[in-house]
């Protein structure tokens, strides 16, 4: 019997939204990093972009635990000596609430060309609307 690996033009992709109301940050990016991947489909194969397509809404009602909304650091950083910017997470939810989970679930996608690719097939909105309903997609429920 030979295995089977997947590649772009035996690869269907589904679209998913998920309500990120009320969600522990980390607990959601995991998830949503998974079906990015395609980890939770069994034609995955690791050299392939087999993942789907998740919309997030409502990122600006994300929760975070313990003293993290004051203690967690987002840096950045403009070349310039001297030019390291910090942002606490508080900081962050009122200015970019959609960067919160942007930067999350990247980190939890590979570092390379592949990634990239799964990364771009992430959408989040900070309210409760979104531009993609024309791709009729399939609520997604979140553990937790």
């Amino acid at each position: 019997m030979k295995t089977y690996m997947a590649n772009e033009k035996t690869v269907e992709r589904k679209w998913f939204v998920v309500d990120a109301e009320g969600q522990v940050l980390g607990r959601l990016a995991t998830e949503v990093a998974t079906v990015l991947r395609g980890k939770n489909k069994p034609t995955y194969t690791p050299h392939v972009d087999c993942g789907d397509y998740v919309i997030v809404l409502n990122a600006a009602k994300i929760e975070l635990t313990g003293d993290k909304w004051l203690d967690k650091k987002y840096y950045s950083h403009s070349h310039y000596p001297g030019g390291l910017r910090t942002k606490n997470a508080k900081e962050m939810l009122e200015t970019f609430p959609e960067r919160l989970i942007e930067l999350a679930v990247k980190g939890m996608l590979p570092k390379t060309k592949l990634g990239d690719a799964m990364y771009r097939k992430l959408f989040v909105y900070a309210g409760s609307e979104h531009k993609q309903q024309a791709q009729k997609p399939e609520v997604m429920k979140i553990k937790g």
